[in-house]
């Protein structure tokens, strides 16, 4: 069975009406996982397409 981590995945908003930096924890097994969760997350909530998110920085916090 897979363990699940957390990380905390930093980066930034390009889309030309909307420019924003981020930072957020996420639930995951791997770092590819955390950033397909990013993409969804703010897709759904700001309607940004996946060329406009730039992930800067992935890491995982150790508890």
């Amino acid at each position: 069975m897979t363990e699940v981590k957390l990380f905390r995945v930093k980066g930034e908003i390009l889309d030309p009406n909307y420019h924003v930096k981020f930072s957020k924890d996420l639930k995951a097994t791997k770092p590819k996982d955390a950033i397909e969760k990013i993409y969804t997350v703010f897709g759904g909530q700001h309607k940004v397409k996946r060329v406009h998110i730039r992930v800067n920085s992935i890491e995982e916090i150790k508890l």
